[in-house]
């Protein structure tokens, strides 16, 4: 799959713009001429109108949408019952981990993203893990000088029940003892134009020390590939979905988990070089820096 860049696709939706915009100006020349004779367009010629401004508007927001999980799929704004059940409130979403902006540049151009996927994981000889939710909030945009930048802002998830513990017993066949709990954190490393992060992973349970985690030192690389297209589920407040996959990456042995270190990781089957896969389906919403909330 070709993964657009991000300056390819600005450079595209403002050359779309401009000539949306001449196709505004012309209109309202029309307008003003029959104004003054008293002429109204026929019923079909003002329906094109209203169907060219819902295009700008398209246009315009895919200008910020990155390259990585762009939109193709607009649609028209669906009452809020439509969105019931989306990872996402769009109209309630929490913009606190908004980063602070790169000096020089224009807030009205940049904008704070806040993704939220639901993985699910399969590595070693834990198979297909449905994480709990991670939101990941970072802000995009043009530099003073046009090159397009982002800005981390912030991770959270929380823990997720590793079936089996330490055991690998089936449900109700092992001790709470044994139990074994793993949590993504950040990784240090985000590339969203192209869909590239990296990410640890605590584990956590009763016979297993703090410190206890996968790539505390070296964090896994993911590189996502998409799975069709992305899909506009609402247009004011935006809401985006996507889905995607990373299959070609290799996860290390856990360390700093004392004693049980061996047991752990022929439990999770690690290290793990190669058969892992992680499939992402994901929503985001956004809002530019200058409609933020006063902090």
């Amino acid at each position: 799959m070709e993964i657009k860049k991000a300056a390819a696709e600005a450079d595209t939706a403002r050359a779309h713009t401009a000539r949306a915009g001449a196709a505004q100006a012309r209109s309202a020349r029309a307008r003003s001429a029959r104004a003054a004779t008293g002429a109204r367009p026929p019923l079909a010629r003002r329906a094109a109108t209203v169907l060219a401004g819902a295009a700008t508007t398209a246009v315009i927001a895919a200008a910020y949408a990155p390259a990585f999980a762009h939109a193709e799929t607009a649609a028209p704004t669906p009452a809020p019952a439509a969105v019931q059940g989306s990872l996402i409130d769009p109209g309630h979403t929490d913009y606190r981990d908004c980063p602070g902006l790169p000096a020089g540049v224009d807030p009205s151009r940049w904008r704070c993203e806040v993704t939220v996927s639901a993985p699910v994981l399969t590595i070693g000889e834990v198979r297909q893990l449905k994480l709990a939710p991670i939101t990941m909030t970072h802000a995009e945009g043009p530099l003073a000088d046009g090159t397009m930048a982002q800005v981390w802002g912030g991770m959270h998830t929380t823990p997720t029940v590793v079936p089996g513990g330490l055991t690998g017993a089936g449900a109700g066949k092992h001790s709470a003892l044994t139990g074994v709990t793993v949590k993504p954190r950040y990784g240090g490393r985000s590339d969203f134009y192209n869909g590239q992060f990296s990410l640890g992973f605590e584990l956590a349970g009763p016979l297993l020390p703090k410190g206890c985690g996968i790539g505390a030192d070296a964090p896994v690389d993911f590189r996502l590939k998409r799975s069709g297209n992305s899909v506009w589920l609402s247009q004011n407040p935006p809401l985006i979905k996507f889905s995607a996959y990373a299959d070609q990456f290799t996860v290390p042995a856990a360390k700093d988990c004392g004693p049980l270190s061996g047991l752990l990781n022929r439990r999770l089957g690690l290290p793990s070089p190669a058969g892992n896969l992680m499939t992402y389906d994901a929503e985001y919403t956004f809002r530019m820096y200058d409609r933020l909330p006063a902090r």
